[in-house]
């Protein structure tokens, strides 16, 4: 290996390392030893040093063995004419210099200054991480380039980053050079910066970037089901699940080369745009691990083949990008040319079949007058009516095709979809239409990107585009009619009433002993997939995520066990689950992977349940905030007295129905009840609870933080929980 790239990078893992070693002095004697460590709002401990050391950090002093690991790990200083045969004292250096960067983050939410700072959003919290990592699940997200420094003017800066966001890529920023960091670039070029644009700022300094390795080991510990202290196990899940490189422009210090050293550890290499020297040999990395003097406009691609990622471009006739990553890109007011819907003006989506002979392929018709005809900033309606044929296709696969316009029309760039059906809010910005975009480009990224997914079923597809208010109106009264009867279908189907259940294997890219078994009345934990979805998806593509699972024989029909659905479960997860009960969170409790919408945790000592949903920061009466509950929960784990699940299934009337069902739920927070409000009071009432009066018997964060005070709540109330037995 090089011995320049050795020198530097053990250099500045000694530099990084006494960096930390005067920050916790500092922390130490302005707060006391006692004084609190996290990333706010996060599990995992210090999470970088928890999955490779097992060590939890909690307080300061817990961060003395960590510098004492430090110390352990860095390679004596060597100068660039002595020769390292091999990487390993450099990996190590690597390790010590991440290590240390976690403690310099850490300390700075101690005594400052906050990393959260402006444009710099310091760690993503665990909300963030459940929400971005089922995109990386799914694969959405193909992977992250963590970009430290600066491109050499803002052109290129925005530029690049465009080029990462046309291939779904995340970016994740760190470091500046001489003075000038990229995200500062990319906020002077008027680019969106956040998570809902994948162009992430985690901090100006380069002790920042280990908030991008951070999100990569929680990805791996959430999801994965990898317990801190794995640290191989950890490492290799991120080599062959977690895509990500390092983009490397400017002036490479020995700081960056420490840190880049880190990154080699994870299989991630670094692509730099100066006269490095390179490290071409494969070994750690999949390819090369350090690649330099690449052209700027070449920098994506050649990180993307070193990397060994596989990208497909949609190829969309718009004049404007199309991408994943603009999923997220909000227009306001001042940026927008036109709006249609959002409770201002008539605006709606439907999706029909017709007979071959009424469909011809590709046609898009605007009916009334384009967005051409009104002043930027104005309104008008818009009915989008989608009408299909296929051999193949069934009046189930109709929602299914319909609510993936709301994912179509975001990848645009410049153009915002919100809502589905008859209440879509929708609109298209100025630099959009100066490029040339109008409504007819709406109808070509539909049938562009239909055909794209659903080839097998849809032969035929046409986009008419209505913006006169009379015939949107008209519109909506047709589409308003078959909503309805959609809605009664699935609200009338049961469990007893099919013989064949769903599988959903989506996230086993990221937790492979995990495999959710969906029913008519258990939706998919993570809320996106229902029973009728599983059965459309299945017949669309059979060889996908979502199998068919025959019921077979009952086991214990109260507890939802089936001799064939177990034995499918078994060999899905690898051997790893032997049983699955679909009604039950105390007996063989279904696995989850990460991507639950909420928790539910047993509270012994109140004969009930609480449940937090993953938006929920604070703690809760289960003593652990949504973080570390989801560390108890995912991964594949069958945790007895926990499990994860939908929004949606709580007002199922299978919801934990061997254990006693929703008369259980004692605690969930005021942001969980008013959401579901009218679906919590119509289950009150059927159970004869008492309908709204019973919402006020289910305590929240404004009436006990304890266990202790829900169990006093719920007494003084008359909960029906407090009367029975034992969940246990």
């Amino acid at each position: 290996m090089s011995r320049e790239i050795a020198a530097a990078a053990i250099r500045g893992a000694h530099n990084l390392a006494r960096q930390a070693e005067d920050k916790l002095a500092r922390a130490v004697a302005e707060k006391g030893e006692t004084a609190a460590v996290e990333f706010p709002n996060t599990g995992y401990y210090l999470p970088v040093i928890y999955a490779m050391t097992g060590h939890k950090v909690e307080t300061l002093a817990d961060l003395g063995p960590v510098m004492d690991r430090i110390r352990d790990l860095l390679p004596p200083p060597v100068e660039a004419h002595h020769w390292l045969p091999y990487l390993g004292p450099t990996l190590d250096a690597g390790m010590a210099a991440l290590f240390a960067e976690e403690i310099i983050e850490a300390c700075k939410y101690v005594i400052g200054p906050n990393p959260v700072d402006g444009l710099w959003l310091g760690a993503a919290d665990d909300v963030i991480l459940r929400e971005r990592g089922i995109q990386f699940v799914d694969g959405t997200a193909p992977g992250f380039a963590a970009i430290v420094g600066a491109a050499p003017d803002v052109e290129t800066a925005v530029r690049i980053a465009r080029q990462c966001q046309e291939r779904s890529l995340y970016v994740f920023m760190a470091a500046h050079d001489h003075g000038t960091s990229f995200a500062e670039q990319l906020a002077e070029g008027g680019v969106q910066l956040g998570w809902d644009t994948r162009l992430v700022p985690f901090g100006r300094d380069i002790s920042a970037a280990v908030y991008a390795l951070g999100f990569a080991v929680r990805a791996a510990m959430s999801f994965g089901g990898i317990d801190g202290g794995r640290f191989r196990r950890n490492l290799m899940y991120n080599k062959n699940r977690v895509f990500a490189f390092v983009l490397a422009m400017g002036e490479v210090t020995d700081e960056w080369y420490a840190t880049a050293a880190g990154a080699i550890n994870f299989g991630f290499p670094t692509i730099a745009d100066s006269d490095i020297p390179q490290i071409l040999p494969t070994g750690v990395c999949t390819y090369e691990h350090v690649v330099s003097n690449v052209p700027h406009a070449q920098m994506v691609e050649k990180a993307i083949e070193v990397r060994g990622l596989k990208i497909k471009v949609a190829e969309v006739p718009i004049p404007v990008a199309f991408s994943p990553a603009f999923e997220g890109e909000r227009i306001r007011k001042d940026d927008m040319h036109v709006e249609f819907g959002g409770q201002r003006t008539p605006a709606l989506e439907w999706l029909t079949t017709r007979p071959s002979g009424e469909v011809e392929d590709g046609k898009v018709t605007v009916v009334g007058p384009d967005i051409d005809t009104v002043e930027p900033g104005g309104r008008m309606p818009l009915g989008i009516l989608v009408e299909v044929a296929g051999r193949a296709m069934q009046d189930d696969f109709e929602p299914v095709c319909e609510r993936q316009i709301h994912t179509y029309a975001n990848h645009a760039q410049g153009l915002f979809h919100m809502g589905q059906r008859d209440i879509i809010w929708v609109r298209i910005g100025k630099e959009a239409y100066a490029k040339g975009f109008r409504l007819e480009h709406i109808g070509k990224i539909i049938h562009a990107t239909l055909h794209d997914d659903f080839s097998n079923i849809l032969d035929k597809v046409q986009v008419t585009l209505f913006t006169g208010e009379a015939d949107v109106k008209r519109l909506a009264e047709q589409a308003v009619a078959v909503y309805r009867a959609r809605d009664a279908r699935l609200a009338g189907l049961v469990d007893e009433d099919v013989d064949t259940f769903y599988s959903c294997s989506l996230c086993q890219s990221f937790a492979p002993n995990h495999i959710c078994i969906i029913t008519p009345q258990h939706p998919g934990l993570c809320g996106a997939y229902n029973w009728l979805d599983g059965r459309a998806a299945y017949q669309i593509n059979p060889a996908g995520p979502n199998q068919p699972v025959a019921k077979g024989a009952a086991v214990d029909a109260a507890l939802g066990q089936w001799e064939k659905v177990n034995q499918f479960v078994a060999e899905a997860s690898n051997g790893t689950i032997e049983r699955m009960s679909a009604y039950s969170m105390i007996v063989d409790p279904m696995t989850s992977c990460g991507c639950f919408e909420c928790i539910s945790a047993v509270l012994p000592s109140t004969g009930g349940i609480m449940i937090v949903p993953r938006e929920y920061p604070e703690m809760t009466p289960c003593g652990m905030k949504f973080s570390t509950a989801a560390g108890t929960v995912g991964g594949g784990r069958q945790t007895p007295g926990f499990f994860g699940h939908s929004r949606q299934y709580i007002l199922s009337p299978k919801f934990i129905s061997a254990d006693g069902g929703f008369a259980r739920l004692v605690w969930m927070p005021t942001l969980l009840k008013e959401a579901l409000r009218d679906g919590l009071v119509r289950r009150a009432e059927e159970l004869g609870l008492g309908g709204e009066a019973h919402l006020d018997k289910i305590a929240d964060e404004t009436t006990a933080a304890t266990e202790e005070e829900v169990l006093e709540h719920i007494t003084k109330a008359g909960h029906p929980a407090v009367e029975m037995a034992p969940m246990f």
